[in-house]
């Protein structure tokens, strides 16, 4: 066992037997891993199950359309108010980090982005949020849109998404948000290529202009369904493909789990890539919640060992480095994906703490356990007690 000794919300010495602390806090030898981080999430449009169910009751179910017109109804306290109710979900499961992804359309305009900048302040002695601005609904034929994603970037947004799927000039939509990205100096944050098919796959023409930008380590893509249903060669060749050009990718087992294979009656496709196998290939991945609470994801509690959790058994990860692989999808793949320096245990970084009753990370994941307490820049931020076993006198 290791103590801590923090000092101005930093880590100021790691070792055995510390001594001098004005406040000592005994863990009783439990897990301490660093602040989990929500890697892809949207604060803007969770919670709205109330307004706009899963499944209509007749016809198909078009989650993006319902949720298209559940905006025009968004107002910036409304936005604010659901995603204070999800930050704090988040932040008793232990994520101190988070990048939200918001959108930008002219149904809601700059609304969400408003509503979500609002929490996130409200918020930020407990966790950082960093805003990812993005077109849902397509950018090149609105150019009202284009407009909205510069004015949210000029009040705030410190990365630039897409959604080409959406979009009738994919390629179009790619390389006005790599332009952007270049002009101010930001990430890029994309979802990408969810499909049941891997034919027609934008992420080939993402890894190029990754590369002759020489944006790698800069470039993230979520959701990359497609890639989950290529044959193992393909996937061999893109990975490698992906891991020489510095693409990242994120996965979203709970909202792809509930959307995929719906044109399916047996054998479902499960739609989610096993990233945790493209670690050792050298490819940054990680894994997050997406959606909570809304019709392309009707569940979710913002935990993310739940996720590392349902991820692990979709996957079928079952070695301790697999497992390992899966928490570190949560905490330090995410870190390397979102450029953090100073994430981690270690002398001079900020104090940002959880702890599990766990023997370890992997068990952590194993049993899907909850973090007991957080602490973020060394003050205490959340407690869960523990259950208790009530035996018969």
């Amino acid at each position: 066992m290791l103590d801590l000794r923090v000092v101005d919300g930093r880590i100021a010495e790691i070792g055995p037997g510390l001594t001098g602390a004005e406040e000592i806090i005994d863990l009783n030898g439990k897990l301490a891993t660093p602040g989990l981080i929500e890697s892809h999430i949207h604060l803007d449009k969770a919670c709205i199950l109330a307004r706009c169910a899963p499944e209509p009751e007749t016809g198909p179910t078009n989650h993006a359309a319902r949720v298209t017109e559940a905006k025009e109804k968004f107002t910036v306290e409304d936005v604010y108010e659901r995603a204070c109710r999800t930050l704090e979900k988040c932040i008793s499961n232990g994520t101190t980090r988070m990048r939200t992804h918001v959108e930008i359309d002219p149904p809601a305009g700059l609304i969400c982005l408003e509503g979500v900048m609002q929490a996130a302040k409200e918020y930020a002695w407990a966790i950082d949020v960093e805003i990812c601005a993005f077109p849902q609904e397509g950018l090149t034929q609105a150019d009202e849109t284009d407009a909205f994603l510069l004015e949210a970037l000029d009040k705030g947004a410190t990365c630039v998404g897409a959604a080409p799927g959406y979009d009738p000039d994919h390629n179009g939509q790619i390389d006005r948000v790599f332009a952007l990205a270049r002009e101010r100096d930001i990430d890029v944050d994309m979802h990408l290529d969810f499909g049941n098919t891997p034919e027609d796959m934008d992420l080939h023409y993402v890894c190029e202009l990754t590369e002759k930008f020489g944006y790698g380590g800069r470039v993230n893509v979520g959701h990359v369904t497609k890639m989950s249903v290529a044959a193992p060669d393909d996937v061999a060749e893109i990975s490698k493909r992906v891991a020489e050009t510095g693409v990242a990718l994120t996965v979203l087992p709970a909202t792809d789990l509930f959307l995929m294979g719906r044109d399916q009656d047996r054998g479902i496709r499960r739609g989610v890539l096993e990233a945790h196998r493209l670690i050792p290939e050298g490819v940054t991945c990680t894994l997050s919640s997406n959606n909570i609470l809304n019709p392309f994801t009707p569940f979710g509690d913002g935990s993310l060992m739940r996720m590392a959790n349902m991820y692990a058994n979709i996957a079928q990860a079952s070695k301790p480095a697999e497992i390992r692989n899966c928490f570190d999808m949560t905490s330090f793949q995410s870190a390397r994906m979102m450029r953090l320096n100073d994430y981690g245990i270690e002398v001079g970084n900020p104090a940002d703490i959880v702890v599990f009753d766990a023997a370890s990370p992997e068990a952590a994941v194993a049993e899907s356990i909850a973090p007991e307490v957080g602490y973020k820049a060394g003050r205490q931020t959340f407690t869960r007690p523990a259950a208790q076993i009530h035996r018969p006198a």
